[in-house]
């Protein structure tokens, strides 16, 4: 038997390397407080539901459908998700 994904509206962000602020805003629902300096970073740490896992530059952070959060790769990301038009 095959089966198709339902399609589902996600939201996401790209983890640079420099936007580790802006990638951990994302993630908390809570306000948090940076330095006003910034680091270039290789790789941040992610807990998901399967445990924690590296998301490194160029990875997305996915957060799902039960607002739980994992990273995901480009080319992975890239085949699976198309940019949706906001209506905002």
């Amino acid at each position: 038997m095959k089966y198709r994904k339902k399609p589902v509206v996600i939201e996401a962000i790209q983890f640079t390397g420099w936007n580790w602020a802006e990638c951990f805003q994302f993630m908390s629902p809570e306000p948090l407080m940076f330095p006003q300096w910034m680091k270039e970073y290789e790789s941040i740490d992610i807990n998901t539901l399967e445990g924690k896992m590296k998301c490194s530059k160029g990875d997305y952070i996915i957060k799902g459908v039960n607002g739980e959060y994992y990273p995901c790769k480009p080319d992975i990301f890239e085949k699976t998700y198309e940019p949706v038009e906001s209506k905002e």
